[in-house]
């Protein structure tokens, strides 16, 4: 049993402001803390539940959050910042399923902690087939490209709930729950470890009694982005595949959802230099 585990931060518990994210101060080490308590809570699942291999891509800001060697379970570590698969690099045909933790919810949703979809200053809304997406579904692009299951997915209510419509099945852990953008009621850290280790080991096992498919998202699907500034816009379609459709607004749609992920991936990247600082 092969499991691959893409981590974000702003999901955790006990995360609710950006310097407990990014910076090298000390609300950040406290972060970090929390994220690899959460990580390894997830790895100690899937090992509960039969998983021989496991791979963790650091997914957030530097990509370089965790101390390697603090890993359970033997994982690999797949860090550092440039990556062409970015929250999914590392992902194959030969896992058996994804696991999502710490994840966030998208910038255009409901009020949830720290909310952005892949970069708040460029990009202001994502609709995947109509139906508003964050991260979670962006990402689930390539987990249907290699044909692998998404079996957890670990943050706040509204980060779970928007994953319902294209990862059906995934088992899913709420660690807290929203305020406001900058508020949260967080379960103590050892109760929302002990919740995502049990969802992982459930996970495993849906896995083992063949009850998880490849994410929900039917084809040729089509991606709509809304960016924060025409300039943006027009950038974009710098891109392969990408076609402006308003002002600030542009279209990605094809049936290889490989072909979708690199092309907004690759508009985030390069949108990064007209956001103004």
């Amino acid at each position: 049993m092969k499991v691959f585990l893409s981590f974000d931060m702003e999901g955790v518990a006990g995360i609710v402001d950006w310097e407990q994210c990014v910076g090298q101060g000390a609300a950040y080490e406290i972060g970090r803390r929390l994220t690899l308590g959460e990580v390894n809570a997830a790895i100690d699942g899937a090992v509960d539940g039969g998983a021989s291999e496991l791979l963790v891509n650091d997914s957030h800001w530097t990509m370089q959050n965790l101390a390697p060697d603090e890993l359970h379970g033997g994982a690999g570590y797949l860090s550092g910042r440039h990556k062409p698969l970015y929250m999914m690099q590392g992902l194959d045909a030969s896992f058996d399923v994804a696991f999502y933790v710490g994840y966030h919810g998208s910038i255009s949703g409901e009020s949830a902690i720290l909310s952005h979809t892949y970069n708040p200053a460029v990009v202001s809304h994502v609709e995947l087939n109509g139906v508003r997406v964050g991260e979670s579904g962006i990402n689930a692009l390539v987990a249907l490209h290699h044909g692998v299951p998404v079996g957890l997915i670990t943050g706040d209510r509204q980060t779970t709930e928007e994953s319902e419509k294209f990862l059906p099945g995934a088992e899913r852990v709420i660690v807290k729950q929203s305020v406001s953008r900058f508020a949260a009621h967080n379960l103590h850290p050892d109760a929302a470890r002990q919740r995502i280790r049990e969802g992982a080991s459930r996970a495993i096992a849906k896995v083992q009694a063949g009850a998880l498919r490849p994410p929900a998202i039917d084809l040729p699907a089509r991606l709509d982005v809304s960016l924060q500034t025409a300039d943006m816009a027009e950038m974009a379609t710098w891109i392969r595949g990408v076609e402006r459709t308003d002002l600030r607004t542009v279209t990605i749609e094809g049936d290889d959802p490989l072909a979708l992920f690199h092309s907004f991936v690759g508009m985030v990247y390069l949108t990064r230099v007209a956001e103004g600082r």
